[in-house]
């Protein structure tokens, strides 16, 4: 079972229907996929990923290893309510938290920030355009974005089959850019009634996954999938997960245009079927929105 890859220099080509035909399947029918040639800067990418590693060695790991999660953990101590993972979290927009995040970190995180912001833009467009909206609907929709970055290290466990990395949850929001490790897996996410694990990421990929919001305004056309990560035995994880997210005070709901017709007596749509019986369904249902307003 192959994980949906998007390549977004193919939505400016030739290939252009092709891939918005897949990514709307991905939406769809998986609610997470990878993707390739985003423009993100390597180098950023190489430094961000070199950088809070560096910072997980020399701070992070030692007070990790000295928590009362960590000192608690044994063989026989099933770990049910907590998360084996240290993390800070990078509020980006619309208003930063640059000085409560790591000295170290403080330009390479919002550097990389705003290279997968334009990203995130990008994949609304195309989404939008994909559901039939127009193609700044998502982005008007989440009211002025909330972007934040939440940096984590899965540590190395020692008994991981009592503790999970990080519980099963979809996620709140609209949508998720993960950039993980390239060596250590542990991400799993749910796909048609079993869970399958995601490898660790090849050539700076980024993951994909649909927040809870996206699956509201699609009114239920594009997924929001449950996941889970588990610890590692042999290393630790790396997770950098930008989240691209309605405003606090964004206002959702499904978009009008993707809505089924309701409130309608049955014999008034038996009339206007009989006159529209052999159109296409979907037009039928919008047009069934507009009569019986």
């Amino acid at each position: 079972m192959e994980i949906p890859v998007i390549k977004m220099d193919e939505l400016y080509g030739e290939k252009r229907s092709e891939t918005l035909t897949l990514l709307h399947d991905a939406c769809a029918q998986w609610g997470f996929f990878w993707v390739e040639n985003h423009g993100i800067n390597d180098d950023i990418m190489d430094k961000i990923k070199e950088l809070v590693n560096k910072h997980y060695e020399e701070n992070m790991e030692k007070n990790f290893y000295s928590s009362e999660i960590a000192k608690n953990l044994g063989p026989d101590k099933v770990a049910s309510n907590v998360d084996w993972e240290c993390s800070f979290m990078y509020h980006h927009q619309p208003k930063s938290n640059i000085h409560d995040i790591p000295e170290l970190l403080r330009t390479t995180v919002p550097e990389y920030a705003e290279e997968v912001v334009k990203l995130a833009e990008q994949l609304a467009e195309v989404m939008s355009e994909n559901l039939g909206l127009d193609k700044d609907y998502l982005k008007k929709a989440f009211c002025k974005p909330s972007v934040g970055i939440k940096v984590a290290k899965y540590p190395r466990c020692s008994h991981p089959e009592v503790v999970m990395g990080l519980r099963g949850h979809t996620d709140a929001g609209g949508i998720i850019l993960l950039f993980q490790d390239d060596l250590v897996p542990g991400l799993e996410f749910m796909k048609d009634g079993r869970r399958i694990s995601i490898p660790p990421t090849q050539g700076n990929r980024i993951f994909v996954n649909l927040g809870d919001q996206i699956e509201v305004i699609s009114n239920g056309i594009y997924k929001s999938i449950c996941h889970q990560v588990l610890p590692n035995q042999n290393g630790s994880r790396l997770s950098i997960a930008t989240f691209y997210n309605p405003g606090a005070d964004a206002i959702i709901f499904p978009a009008p245009k993707l809505t089924y017709p309701s409130h309608y007596c049955f014999q008034d749509y038996l009339n206007f079927y009989s006159t529209t019986k052999f159109t296409d369904k979907v037009s039928r249902f919008q047009n069934t929105k507009i009569v019986f307003k």
